[in-house]
């Protein structure tokens, strides 16, 4: 039996290929597409010879940049940010947005010690010295700490701190901001994965009629991040603000947690309340990912 391969651009050039040399009596042993078109794989009846079928042949595997590659960033999104320059690739499979306006309040939420109060003090320095304090508001007042913590940014900015323990005392406490006044609310910690949690988160949302953006620490792991990030999605986030960025070794999770759909806007990078907060844009997240892995961020 003999084999003949055929490759042509299309499926009816490769089997008029296929007819004119092995004539109507040709076995079609097996079809696939290549890159630039088809690839057939036909025999022809001949007793003296063994039928051979060769194996598939793999796909060409895409080398992973040295950069991206310590991340542990899942197999197909680093496959994706392989192509061309780094920073466009970021550009090109993430989304990268300012952090929304604040007409409307702006609702810090994610899971329990991501960094939200933190990220809440750093805005409201930056307001204040911007002269536009804000209405500070936190609605984890059941947490212990959580209201000192944040009190004690507070007396530092010279603002006053409402405290909600629930919807309804949020939605009255936002009712009382001034015309045009930024608003700025520390979420309590929610689990999105649990049942509970994300109804008092979701009421504590439709109470407070804002922005929710959602902050998860750099670090985390890919998958992890990834899910964490599409279930607090399907709360209404659309925005990310990634915390521990001068810190973390491997940014895969943020990465992922981006893919899920959320648009990076600024990252945590210290625990300063000035000057805490970087814009995110893909160059600047090409150098921290190309930065060495011995602690010594770029930039």
């Amino acid at each position: 039996m003999r084999l003949r391969v055929i490759r042509a651009a299309r499926m009816s050039d490769a089997m008029a290929q296929l007819r004119a040399e092995m004539g109507e009596d040709a076995v079609l042993l097996s079809t696939r597409r290549v890159n630039g078109g088809v690839e057939i794989t036909a025999a022809q009846e001949q007793d003296d010879e063994p039928l051979v079928i060769p194996p598939e042949a793999a796909a060409p595997s895409r080398a992973i940049p040295a950069e991206l590659a310590r991340h542990n960033l899942p197999p197909e999104l680093a496959a994706r940010l392989s192509e061309g320059r780094l920073a466009g690739a970021l550009a090109q499979v993430l989304s990268f947005a300012p952090l929304p306006g604040l007409g409307a309040p702006l609702l810090l939420v994610g899971p329990s010690g991501a960094g939200k109060t933190l990220s809440v003090a750093k805005l409201a320095t930056r307001l204040v010295m911007a002269g536009t304090p804000p209405l500070l508001v936190t609605a984890d007042g059941r947490r212990a700490g959580a209201t000192e913590q944040i009190a004690a940014y507070a007396r530092v900015l010279g603002l006053p701190l409402a405290v909600a323990s629930g919807p309804a005392a949020l939605g009255k406490a936002l009712g009382r901001r001034a015309e045009r006044q930024p608003a700025l609310v520390d979420m309590p910690g929610c689990d999105p994965f649990s049942p509970a949690s994300a109804r008092s988160l979701a009421a504590l949302l439709a109470a407070a009629q804002g922005t929710p953006v959602l902050v998860l620490p750099a670090g985390m792991d890919a998958e992890e991040a990834a899910e964490t990030a599409h279930a607090f999605r399907l709360l209404g986030c659309r925005h990310l603000l990634p915390t521990r960025l001068d810190a973390a070794r491997r940014l895969g999770g943020v990465l992922a947690a981006a893919a899920a759909g959320l648009a990076l806007t600024e990252a945590g990078i210290g625990q300063d309340a000035v000057g805490g907060l970087e814009p995110l844009t893909p160059e600047r997240l090409a150098a921290r990912l190309a930065a060495p892995a011995n602690g010594e961020n770029a930039p």
